[in-house]
């Protein structure tokens, strides 16, 4: 896999649409993974594919609501019905939460860890059986430098959430090797659509992250090359997190 991957192996990107997720497809793209977008925006997502095959490579949109335990199973059942092999899952999808302990409903925080952290349950739970089945697998979790800086004071269910992704991805590393590796990427400041944040003051590099930066993080963790790296937290923040 090295040199080019089989066409059949199959890299879902939850969360695809846009920002992080998009970027991350397109550099999983250039690897020859077939990608398989997952995103509730359907007129966003079916773009993204579209996007994506202009440009040569082969994806695909699914419309789904990632906290859902029951429609992960089913996308997952339509991939592998397509004599596809699941390798790759990118644990993208997310929201953020503006409230802290005072403010926030029980709704915002169940929402919040329902698509931030029980979608990380539900995916890998769908696709693990066709890693498997392959004997090959790469699960990429995309947390945050919250998850262990604790965010801002009004980002309790953010910052929750994205520390469970952690303790999450060290117990499947241990569950699922030695042919399934499993790691997380803690970005920093990235400019996407849902932070739309411009100052960089705090950050060593003297820029905000881009999707395109953590992009190429994704797409080195799936490929064959880091065999020995696994229940990791990759930090991609420009040296924004300082002590």
């Amino acid at each position: 896999m090295n040199t080019k991957i089989n066409t059949n192996s199959v890299a879902v990107v939850t969360g695809g649409a846009r920002g992080i997720g998009f970027g991350s497809a397109v550099a999983l793209a250039a690897k020859g993974f077939h990608l398989a977008l997952v995103d509730l925006r359907e007129e966003a997502v079916n773009e993204a594919a579209e996007k994506l095959r202009a440009t040569g490579a082969q994806a695909e949109a699914f419309v789904a609501d990632v906290s859902d335990f029951a429609q992960a199973q089913d996308v997952a059942k339509e991939i592998v019905g397509q004599d596809r092999s699941i390798n790759v899952l990118l644990n993208n999808a997310g929201i953020g939460s503006s409230n802290g302990l005072l403010e926030i409903s029980e709704a915002e925080w169940d929402r919040t860890i329902d698509i931030n952290l029980k979608s990380c349950f539900n995916w890998s739970r769908a696709v693990v059986p066709s890693m498997l089945d392959s004997g090959w697998g790469r699960i990429i979790s995309i947390s945050s430098i919250a998850s262990y800086s604790g965010g801002t004071v009004s980002k309790l269910a953010y910052a929750a959430s994205k520390s469970g992704i952690l303790g999450m991805t060290r117990s499947l590393a241990k569950e699922l090797g030695p042919s399934i590796t499993v790691n997380a990427i803690c970005p920093g400041t990235i400019s996407t659509a849902m932070n739309p944040k411009t100052d960089a003051e705090g950050i060593s590099l003297g820029r905000l992250g881009t999707p395109e930066d953590i992009g190429q993080v994704v797409a080195f963790l799936a490929s064959s090359d880091p065999n020995f790296i696994t229940g990791q937290a990759l930090t991609v923040d420009g040296f924004q997190y300082i002590t």
